[in-house]
């Protein structure tokens, strides 16, 4: 009897012991870092002041919601067209120039969208150099006014398809065209069979990349900064930075918050109603629709000029910027300026990896529903716009900064300033809410690769916990840390409104040495460290397109 009292405790010990695990408490940790700043947005819907929230309904929230609604519905339309076509034509057609086509449409990647928000600007205002020759030529012309809200759903559009395209690509490439070949043997033309078998087989892709681009849209800051359009984010910096009202700046990211997770509800509905069945392997380059006469060139011409209006021009005109302004304007400043964003993208790039590392190991250990919704609540932070993060992060460090300033004044009778609140704590805080998923994706899918088996074999050894982690899977792992490492370096030195709205005063990056030149209009001035930042976007691209189709 004594022996079976044991043993009952020894498995009620061993359960606890799983259940209560250190890789639990840490992802719980890491999640609510996360799950705080959204706690402390969302309260605000909980303590509304009638006074702001007059103010917001009456002079800001209709202009921000209508602005909002057109921008997202412009620039998600745009990005399904234009994606979706390109990835047809690259994945499943032959025609001239289709290889260099397949990675080269990946490139206005590397472009951030407000980079390519002043180009435009520059190029095509009233006073710029396509206007002014349009005049010297034809005189007084009519010409589309760029700073409008076409203008921002063209550059938007042109700045972030390759996301829809990237993803179409892949589903087309597994369907190949045994799918067309199939719904033509049942007297279906190959129009007919692309709109009734091809596009419904790809939605689910489809829709994962239409998604992604709506929630890169509602967080942009810099771009409709550039053409003075008031969405959510420049609504909330100007209450924080011009009204001087967090609370009104709380409310407005709530509002902001409840969009997105209403985005990403209807998302996942659309996804989850329908079952999808891959119809046949990645087709290979003779298995193709070879395109003839004029439908061919008509192709070639087609991907040139969205590659040409894309990313050609505006790199172009980029380098012939900073060709006018390197002599005189690259000084010292230049280099604290590039060593500020490498040492916040490099700091944040390896934090964000090892804690990636650490809570998708701990998903490993424990395969249950719960260990699987405490990381997808660590990495929620993606879907959240930057300027939300920033403030539910700056608002709590406040909270206790004010605490400790009058805890330090009342029972030690001593006046301090700020300890936490404008340090690269807060910055970095926010930015490793913000891009843990970008980390973590890449090392789960190489975690997913490492079979059980290992484990076991490494169990007999007598290798277990952290020993494991270090000795077994980091050497496995190489790979998806490196990959997860460049792709937070890079988004962190093109970020711009978490910097702006919490970095250390005088803390200037090159993002925002873009921002402050695009304020004054100084386009050539903005080309400098706009350069610097493309090539530092190229890296991820390079990284895509190294093993090609595969």
């Amino acid at each position: 009897m004594s022996t079976d009292l044991l043993d009952i405790r020894q498995i009620t010990g061993h359960r606890l012991a799983r259940k209560f695990s250190i890789w639990r408490l840490l992802s719980l940790l890491v999640a609510t870092l996360v799950l705080v700043p959204i706690g402390v947005v969302l309260w605000s819907l909980l303590t509304p002041s009638s006074d702001i929230w007059e103010h917001l309904v009456v002079n800001v929230l209709p202009g921000v919601l209508n602005n909002t609604f057109w921008l997202v519905l412009g620039v998600g339309t745009g990005t399904a067209l234009l994606g979706v076509s390109l990835a047809w034509l690259t994945g499943v057609c032959e025609f001239p120039g289709q290889r260099f086509f397949a990675w080269s449409l990946l490139l206005p990647l590397a472009l951030p969208a407000y980079v390519m928000a002043f180009v435009a600007v520059g190029l095509l205002d009233f006073t710029g150099p396509v206007q002014t020759a349009l005049r010297s030529w034809f005189g007084s012309v009519w010409f589309p006014p760029i700073r409008s809200r076409g203008g921002v759903i063209l550059v938007m559009t042109l700045a972030l398809y390759p996301y829809v395209y990237l993803i179409a690509r892949n589903a087309f490439l597994t369907q190949g065209k045994r799918a067309l070949e199939a719904a033509q043997s049942l007297g279906c033309s190959r129009r007919r069979a692309f709109f009734r078998v091809a596009l419904p087989l790809a939605r689910p892709w489809i829709v994962a990349g239409v998604a992604l681009v709506i929630m890169e849209t509602l967080a942009d800051f810099g771009t409709v900064s550039v053409f003075n359009y008031d969405t959510f984010t420049t609504a909330i910096y100007k209450a924080w930075f011009s009204l001087f009202s967090l609370p009104a700046a709380l409310q407005l990211a709530s509002v902001l918050i409840l969009i997105v997770f209403a985005a990403i509800v209807l998302e996942q509905q659309t996804r989850t109603r329908i079952r999808y069945t891959q119809t046949g392997r990645p087709s290979p380059q003779h298995d193709r629709i070879i395109l003839q006469g004029w439908s061919r060139w008509a192709a070639t011409l087609y991907c040139a000029l969205i590659l040409t209006v894309a990313f050609i021009i505006p790199v172009g005109q980029l380098l012939l910027w900073a060709a006018q302004v390197y002599a005189q304007d690259l000084d010292a400043r230049y280099w604290g300026f590039l060593w500020h964003s490498l040492l916040l993208a490099g700091g944040t790039a390896l934090t964000a990896s090892a804690v990636a590392l650490i809570i998708a190991y701990a998903g490993r250990r424990h395969r249950d529903i719960a260990m699987r919704a405490t990381n997808r609540l660590a990495t929620l932070g993606y879907a959240l716009p930057g300027p939300v993060l920033a403030v539910g992060v700056y608002a709590p460090v406040a909270w206790f900064d004010n605490l400790i300033i009058d805890g330090t004044r009342h029972y030690l009778h001593i006046e301090i300033g700020q300890v936490l609140g404008g340090t690269l704590l807060v910055m970095l805080l926010a930015y490793l809410a913000r891009f843990l998923a970008v980390g973590y994706n890449p090392i789960d899918s190489h975690m997913q690769r490492i079979t059980t088996s290992v484990d076991d074999a490494a169990h007999i050894f007598g290798v277990r916990g952290f020993a494991m982690l270090r000795r077994v899977h980091l050497p496995m792992l190489k790979g998806g840390l490196l990959t997860a490492v460049t792709l937070v370096f890079v988004d962190v030195m093109k970020e711009m409104p978490i910097t702006l709205m919490t970095r250390p005063f005088g803390w200037d990056t090159l993002a925002i040495r873009i921002f402050e030149m695009t304020a004054e209009g100084e386009w050539q001035r903005a080309a400098l460290p706009a350069v610097a930042l493309v090539l530092a976007g190229l890296i991820p691209i390079l990284l895509l397109t190294r093993n090609g189709d595969h």
